[in-house]
């Protein structure tokens, strides 16, 4: 065994010992290339994808204030969403309509559905009312409690593929609420 006086030694005594390697420090040169590249890729998907998937809206306008309007029963469709998926329909006043039973049932689909039902009226306005024709049908539409929010945004579907202009959501009055309950 060999003491060493100063450290200078030690290190000189420990680089010279045989079987152990300096460690060679290189250095380091990073391709940043496909880096780059999985950015400027990155970047794009998110460019694009952001463009295919924009929100799309519907306008809602809302009435002024003040004295309602008065409607013409010639030009009114009312529609009753009711819970289970069920839609009722009548055209003019609710005391005509209940009056002479000309409350009909319908649905989304199937021969007598929403769209015929609105297309027959339209094409009905087209020959009978020659000053407005097809725009001045008023569709009102008024959902029960048990209707669901999907029933709504179907029938303002129905209203936006049919071109219907003059639209309104409304709260069934008491005398059809009854009247819904009653034919459940």
């Amino acid at each position: 065994m060999t003491a060493f006086n100063t450290p200078c030694e030690y290190s000189a005594k420990k680089e010279n010992r045989v079987g152990i390697r300096r460690m060679i420090k290189h250095n380091l040169k990073i391709d940043m290339t496909p880096m780059v590249d999985l950015g400027f890729l990155l970047i794009s998907f998110f460019v694009i994808t952001t463009e295919l998937s924009k929100p799309t809206t519907m306008d809602l306008f809302m009435p002024k204030d003040g004295k309602p309007m008065d409607l013409g029963d010639m030009n009114a469709l009312t529609i009753l969403l009711d819970n289970d998926n069920t839609i009722w329909y009548y055209h003019g006043s609710w005391e005509e309509a209940e009056k002479s039973g000309s409350i009909v049932r319908t649905g989304f689909s199937g021969n007598n559905a929403l769209r015929r039902t609105i297309t027959v009226k339209q094409k009905w306005l087209d020959i009978y009312n020659k000053q407005e024709g097809r725009n001045g049908l008023m569709l009102l539409v008024k959902p029960a409690s048990g209707a669901s929010y999907k029933n709504i945004v179907d029938v303002l579907d129905e209203v936006s593929i049919n071109l219907v202009k003059k639209y309104a959501l409304m709260k069934p009055t008491a005398k059809e609420t009854d009247w819904l309950q009653r034919n459940r």
